[in-house]
């Protein structure tokens, strides 16, 4: 009979917390690189996020992602309503806290990822829009993609494929919607032509301190212990993160003659971004690599964005959609049992397939994030709007969608 470690569920409890600062501190990370006449819009579309997705969580949406598998594509409804989902524990996913812990930390990341999304098309879009397509989103994509990699029974987990905390149910999905969705909506008025710079940089690099933060909460609980595991996750996603700032000064160092604030915390984050598939699976060593790559993959595919002058307003695929995929295969390549005996080798520990799993997971999970974010994004577009009027987007989100104003 399975029992409760105490130590284990505090641990838990912490890392609860931990993960649900993180969506308000991605609404100050994006909301300090809109223009001042939209902060308060682009705050509050990670802080809406909250509530949306809690109810949801609850009414169907764990039980979508985690109830007994439906031919490894969804799980079934006998946790709806989160019912027998309580304080015993649930042997299929941790023995030793409550069920209803599980739930509530995984919930957390179900909040977080259409979060994610928002940077693309901020400034512009229908707030009662928005809120339906978080609702179909995280329905009809999160939770279906989180039963395949996370759910016992589905078939990408079946498959062999390894995600630690969420590079490919979290980043990937979040990083290519924000990239269907852009191509959906269209570009801001007057992008490429009158000034977007970031209005309010010190929210950014606060928001980006409260994720790195946060993020500990992020991998280092999904051990679901206070165990080894869990400081081997926290160092690595740190250790990363670190590699990343770093990498992101220096390029924007020698490319653009200046080091940029901005880059060395959007560098961070994307460090944070690709360890997480890999956190509780690679050595230190392997997660600075990780790390600095990662950095310059987004770096060079936010310039390409721009080069062919797509608005997808804040880099959500740049940063966690090629980090995320960057983070998958990196898993397939420096994973090793010597770190975690529930994992698995990578290619550099004589394990090719491991490397073929990761790029054919990410590779279906990209697709389908993509083509059906798209067809929600236009099926909206048909039924209600997927944007602003010129005029209101003139006077900006704040006043024309919510009345207000950052300050009197």
């Amino acid at each position: 009979m399975e029992t409760i470690n105490t130590g284990d569920t505090a641990w838990i409890l912490v890392a609860i917390a931990l993960v649900m600062m993180m969506t308000p501190a991605l609404a100050f990370f994006y909301g300090g690189m809109v223009r001042r006449k939209n902060i308060l819009s682009t705050l509050n579309l990670s802080f809406i996020v909250l509530g949306v997705i809690s109810v949801q969580w609850v009414l169907f949406g764990y039980t979508l992602a985690f109830g007994p598998s439906q031919g490894g594509l969804f799980g079934g409804m006998n946790f709806a309503g989160l019912l027998g989902v309580g304080g015993a524990p649930n042997a299929t996913y941790a023995d030793n806290i409550p069920h209803l812990a599980f739930a509530a930390y995984q919930m957390m990341f179900a909040i977080i990822t259409p979060a994610l999304i928002t940077g693309a098309f901020v400034e512009r879009v229908r707030f009662k829009t928005f809120l339906v397509f978080t609702l179909l989103w995280a329905t009809l994509i999160y939770d279906p993609v989180a039963h395949w990699v996370w759910g016992d029974g589905g078939f990408l987990r079946e498959f062999g494929a390894l995600d630690f905390a969420g590079g490919t149910v979290v980043h990937i999905t979040a990083g290519f919607a924000a990239l269907a969705f852009a191509l959906a909506i269209g570009p801001r008025k007057g992008f490429g032509k009158a000034p977007m710079e970031p209005s309010r940089i010190p929210y950014t690099v606060l928001g980006a301190g409260l994720l790195w933060m946060g993020w500990f909460g992020f991998n280092g609980g999904s051990a679901l212990a206070a165990d080894g595991l869990a400081i081997q996750a926290v160092v690595t996603t740190n250790t990363a993160a670190a590699a990343a700032s770093l990498v992101w000064m220096f390029l924007s160092w020698g490319v653009d003659d200046k080091p940029s604030i901005l880059g060395i915390a959007t560098g961070a984050v994307v460090g944070l971004v690709a360890i997480t598939p890999a956190a509780g699976f690679v050595t230190p060593l392997a997660a600075m690599v990780i790390g600095g790559v990662a950095a310059a993959i987004s770096y060079f595919a936010i310039r390409l964005r721009q080069r062919i002058g797509l608005d997808e307003s804040l880099d959500v695929w740049a940063c966690h959609g090629m980090g995320g995929v960057w983070g998958a295969l990196a898993t397939g390549l420096f994973a090793t049992t010597k770190v975690n005996t529930g994992g698995a080798d990578g290619l550099f520990y004589g394990n090719p397939n491991q490397l073929m799993v990761q790029a054919a997971t990410a590779v279906l999970v990209m697709v389908f994030s993509f083509v059906l974010t798209f067809v929600i994004a236009k099926v909206l577009d048909r039924v209600m709007g997927l944007r602003v009027t010129a005029d209101e987007e003139e006077v900006g989100l704040d006043i024309s969608e919510h009345g207000e104003r950052i300050y009197a």
